[in-house]
This record gives C-alpha cells, structure tokens and sequence, in this order.
C-alpha cells in the first residue's frame, strides 16, 4: 500500500531533475534590457544579464598620440551610428600597448559628448562568450538604444571554434545584424588566426585555397580594418610630455627625456603603453595624484 505514493513522489522528483536540466541548457529569455541606468555594460551568462559600468576606466581621447587616423576614422563611423547612419564594423589590430581598447573606450565618450541624445552605449563581450553572442544580439534589437558592441584581444587558437559564432553574427543570418549594434574588436593580429595554423591549414588540406579562405575570410567581415604599429622614440616622448602636459606636471625637460629613454630600455620596447607605465611611476615620485 505504500508503493504508490514512494513511486510518484520519485518520480516527480525526475520530472524536476529533467526540467532543471532542460532549463540550464535551453535558460528563459532576459527581457529587454534596461539600459538607461548607464552608458555601458559588460555581458554575462548563466544567466544572460547585462551587468552596469558606472565608471568606465578610460583615458581622453585628446592623451591617445601617435594614432590619428586610426583616431579620425574610428570616430566619424561612430558618429555616422550614433546618429542613424549606416556604419562598419571595424577591426583595430596591430601592436600590443599602441591604445587599441583605449581608442575604442576613449571614442564612446567623445560620441556621448558629441551627441548627447543618440543613447549610444557600450557593451563589452568577453572571448569566451562568443557563442551567446547570438542571444546577445537578440536582447539588444529589442531596444531603442544604439549599442557598440566591444570585443577586446580577439583571437582564436588551433582548436578554438568560436569564431564561427563570430562568423554568424558579422555576416547577420536571415536576421541580419540589428539596425541598432556595431562591432568594435581589438587584436593583435590581423586575421585573427595563428600564422602557423592558416599554414598548417593551407599544407594539410584537400583544397588548401578553401581552407585557408575559411580561416581568413572572418577578418574579411569587418567593413573597418585600422592597423597600430610601434612607435618610434619621438611619438613616445611626446606621448610622455602630452601626460605630464595634461596633468601638470612640471619637470625638467631635460631630465625628462633622460629617464623616459632609460625606463624604456629596461622594458625592451616603446609604446603608449610603456608611456603611460612610465609616466605613473614619474607621478608617483613626484608626488602628483592622477
């Protein structure tokens, strides 16, 4: 007589095993999200969620040297989406340290200045996120907003498949990428791929010219390529003396140039980045507060 009820009651507790499972591979739709509480965001899962950024850590646009036609380009598109009109996705590679995330930061808030009624937000998607990237694209058409989607350090190894969920996205489907969102990301390559497996692909394959087209054409899909390269001795002591310019400091010129030159032969390499490290520590010992 007790059977009965023990059965049922282990099955029900199935049922609920069964639906929690369905419900983390399959979760319920975010609503539309509410985006007028900030100016960006950062994308999490499990559960979908845009997560608010009330203090974007960003540097003038007016610091960013040595990058001005990357810096021109960049912003026209942005002001061209940000009022309504047609605009690319863009792609910013090259060197590491050369201020590709900061441009793209730096440029959001110049647009908001610019235009201040085109709600024009930023969200950040990290790598590994890729494949709900698709999720995301759908949460963000329900909005009216206008939103630069940002990827930072894209790039794809050996066995990584997620840039075909990137793929998707950038060619748009039967959907087409939303009116409302742009792509904006960051690499230190310019297709993306290692160099080693696009020839890896190219020497292995049946048809090398396809599989190498398979691997490179994902580069192809961002209407904007803007390349960063090294900077030369004299961009990184102007980046230098721009900083110490904009936060007045005032320091011998001389004595300057001296330790910029050596902190950047200890590090092996110039760029805004060293600049900026540079010039912190300057800051630091001169006892000015950034």
């Amino acid at each position: 007589m007790t059977t009965l009820p023990l059965a049922a009651a282990q099955d029900s507790d199935s049922l609920r095993r069964i639906a929690e499972a369905l419900e983390r591979l399959s979760p319920v739709p975010a609503p539309a999200p509410e985006v007028a509480i900030a100016d960006a965001f950062i994308w999490h899962v499990a559960p979908d969620r845009l997560q608010p950024v009330p203090d974007v850590n960003r540097v003038a646009l007016d610091l960013l040297l040595g990058v001005d036609r990357a810096r021109d380009t960049l912003l026209a598109n942005t002001v061209q989406f940000a009022r309504g009109l047609p605009a690319n996705n863009a792609l910013l590679w090259g060197a590491r340290g050369m201020g590709k995330s900061s441009l793209v930061k730096a440029v959001h808030a110049r647009v908001l200045q610019m235009e201040p009624s085109s709600a024009l937000k930023l969200v950040e998607i990290q790598r590994e996120d890729l494949p709900t990237i698709g999720r995301l694209m759908g949460h963000l058409r329900q909005s009216a907003a206008r939103f630069v989607l940002f990827c930072d350090d894209l790039s794809f190894s050996h066995d990584d498949q997620h840039y075909k969920s990137l793929k998707a996205v950038l060619d748009g489907g039967i959907e087409g990428r939303p009116e409302n969102v742009v792509l904006y990301a960051t690499s230190n390559r310019r297709h993306l791929m290692p160099r080693d497996m696009i020839e890896n692909e190219r020497s292995s394959a049946i048809t090398p010219s396809e599989a190498v087209e398979e691997k490179v054409s994902l580069s192809d899909r961002f209407g904007l390529w803007l390349g960063f390269h090294p900077c030369g001795q004299d961009e990184y002591l102007a980046m230098i003396a721009g900083y110490c310019a904009a936060y007045g400091l005032q320091i011998d010129p001389a004595r300057l140039r001296a330790e910029a030159i050596e902190w950047q032969a200890t590090r092996g390499s110039r760029s805004g980045r060293v600049a900026w490290q540079f010039f912190t520590d300057l800051a630091g010992r001169e006892g000015l507060r950034l």
